[in-house]
């Protein structure tokens, strides 16, 4: 089954809390604290693997965890970060953000990898907080949120040489013949449904050939197979614009899918595209003869797939045009940016409902979850951090009032005036 579009959910882990404890060893002078930072979480991450060809592994996979970072210890030893997710890829496959429609990166070469969801920073345990003012503190992190996104993932072939043309014209024929793909081959429209590729070895070349499902008119507009095959064709290199000699008027099916192609994308039509003529061993000569006339500005090469006419020297001409047209660049994203304190947004939004004032914000969120309730320390510190972006100046500003109740992502409290 051949899919090139799904939509999954991905998981980063969530980082290891970190621990408050302290030594009380019989032979030690000093105790102090000892409580170990959390594990990082695991990453989320695709890799590109060569031998895959479709996202037919996502029909059954729509969430996508990594592991959660380990819990700090006692004694100062820090808990283990979590291994990431490794999924694998096929050539080709475009990650966004559904939300937001960011694109997040793509895989274009094999082994590549890139992250999609990432884990969360492990919390610190008191040990990392103590201090000449307070060597025993009684104060840990929580570790940080994965990152969790719904994302679209997007599989456009990568191939250096793909097959234009209409269906039934012996583009499924011409693959079998040249390469190791053995597509499914009829004498009807659509036998082809979805790409095949091959991998062709000639004269100690390689390169991979594209078998593209056949185009019809208005296909840019969504009719037949529609986008589906035209977002295919826009990572080949060469196109190999098949057309059939037995149709009434061979040039006519050529003009038409050149016109496809430019209201798809006009960029696509200043790639070199070589027209092969093919079933010459159907036809007369006339025919040939009238036909070759009126792609007389054209590299044209005339083919008999069926006896296999004219192949090698296709081959030439394809392996002589490779090594002269240098690969497509591909703008490659790279992954979002490592999370940082620093770099994250500090504004803050107070709101009243109900009598009750709401506070969110990033960095209000972040220091939320980092924030270990259970410990008196913590919470002083918690907010003491909302005091630092501005927190209860604007609530005073709001008209708080001693008593009011202040909701923050959940955990209420009452609000303490001058």
């Amino acid at each position: 089954m051949f899919i090139d579009e799904v939509v999954v959910e991905v998981y980063g882990g969530r980082g290891g809390h970190g621990m408050t404890s302290f030594r009380r060893e019989k032979y030690v002078e000093y105790g102090g604290p000892s409580g170990g930072n959390g594990g990082n979480g695991g990453n989320v991450i695709f890799v590109g693997d060569e031998g895959k060809l479709t996202l037919v592994d996502f029909r059954y996979q729509r969430h996508i965890k990594a592991q959660n970072g380990e819990n700090g210890k006692s004694k100062g030893m820090h808990g283990a970060n979590a291994s990431s997710t490794y999924i694998k890829v096929p050539l080709g496959t475009i990650v966004y953000d559904t939300e937001t429609g960011r694109k997040i990166g793509e895989i274009t070469y094999n082994k590549q990898e890139l992250i999609v969801a990432k884990g969360g920073r492990g919390g610190r345990g008191n040990m990392a907080f103590a201090t000449n003012k307070n060597p025993a503190p009684r104060v840990s992190e929580n570790g940080d949120k994965g990152e969790t996104l719904k994302i679209k993932i997007d599989l456009k072939v990568l191939a250096d040489v793909g097959l234009l043309g209409f269906p039934s014209v012996g583009k499924s024929t011409i693959i079998s013949v040249v390469s190791n793909a053995r597509p499914k081959i009829a004498d009807y429209p659509f036998t082809t449904l979805a790409p095949n590729l091959g991998m062709v070895n000639y004269k100690n070349k390689d390169f991979v050939l594209a078998d593209l499902p056949g185009l019809i008119e208005n296909a840019a507009d969504g009719l037949g197979l529609g986008i589906k095959f035209l977002k295919h064709i826009e990572r080949c290199r060469i196109f190999l614009h098949v057309i059939d000699l037995t149709n009434e008027d061979p040039y006519l099916s050529f003009e038409i899918i050149n016109n496809e192609l430019k209201k798809y994308n006009e960029e696509l039509l200043k790639r070199k595209q070589i027209v092969v003529l093919n079933k010459s061993d159907a036809v007369d000569q006339e025919k040939i003869n009238d036909t070759l006339k009126k792609f007389s500005n054209y590299d044209t090469l005339l083919i008999s797939a069926y006896t296999k006419e004219g192949i090698n020297e296709l081959l030439d001409r394809v392996i002589y045009e490779l090594e002269n047209i240098p690969p497509l660049i591909v703008d490659e994203d790279k992954t979002h940016e490592v999370y940082e304190l620093e770099t994250k947004d500090n504004d803050v939004d107070i709101y009243r409902e109900n009598g009750m004032f709401y506070v969110i914000g990033s960095q209000v969120e972040l220091f939320f979850n980092r924030t270990n309730f259970g410990e008196e320390e913590s919470i002083k510190r918690f907010a003491r951090q909302l005091r630092t972006l501005g927190v209860e100046d604007k609530l005073r500003q709001l008209g708080a009032k001693t008593g009011d109740t202040i909701n923050v992502y959940g955990y209420e409290f009452d609000y303490l005036g001058d």
